[in-house]
């Protein structure tokens, strides 16, 4: 089957979303879902309810100390690259982008991960922290990769499943593991 894009990005906020700091950002949440929701080859999102502080715990030796209640994350699909750098650099979101110093830490860590997974089937948190931790330890690479370094996609109709990658494989393992659908 063709290939999907996903993407998982994550930071440190400055503040819980209830904190004063983090007003913006929260103010317009909704509105960068919305903007997505409705932009050329978006697929899906992880909904916010599953992003649980217990899901997260695979983040706990990445972020050092580990409070889920300031983990900014995202995890979603894309038909494509450049219907993923459309919104993220060329919509309203960019001025999202253009502020995020307001409500994000700084950090030297990988902060997104870009990879190819088979249409019809959804990332986990699990595997969104392998891809970071990829990119972390390795650099870009055809399992994980950035805007600065792209891969070519992965044509998944001609693997067999020795060729999907030991990720996709356990990621299925974990407890929701790929989904079918929306």
């Amino acid at each position: 089957m063709p290939s999907q894009l996903a993407q998982v990005n994550i930071a440190r906020m400055r503040g819980t979303t209830s904190a004063e700091v983090m007003a913006g950002l929260v103010a317009r949440i909704d509105e960068m879902n919305r903007l997505a929701d409705q932009s050329k080859g978006f697929v899906w999102r992880l909904p916010g309810n599953e992003a649980t502080p217990q899901a997260l715990g695979v983040f706990a030796d990445y972020f050092v100390p580990f409070d889920p209640g300031r983990i900014f994350y995202n995890l979603s699909v894309w038909e494509t690259v450049e219907d993923l750098r459309e919104y993220v650099f060329r919509s309203a979101h960019a001025a999202m982008l253009r502020h995020k110093h307001e409500w994000i830490e700084h950090w030297d860590r990988a902060q997104l991960a870009l990879w190819w997974i088979p249409s019809g089937q959804f990332p986990n948190v699990a595997e969104s922290a392998e891809r970071l931790r990829s990119i972390q330890e390795k650099g870009p690479t055809e399992f994980a990769f950035n805007f600065q370094e792209l891969f070519e996609a992965i044509d998944h109709r001609h693997l067999d499943d020795t060729e999907v990658g030991e990720a996709s494989r356990e990621g299925a393992k974990e407890a929701k593991g790929f989904r079918e659908g929306p």
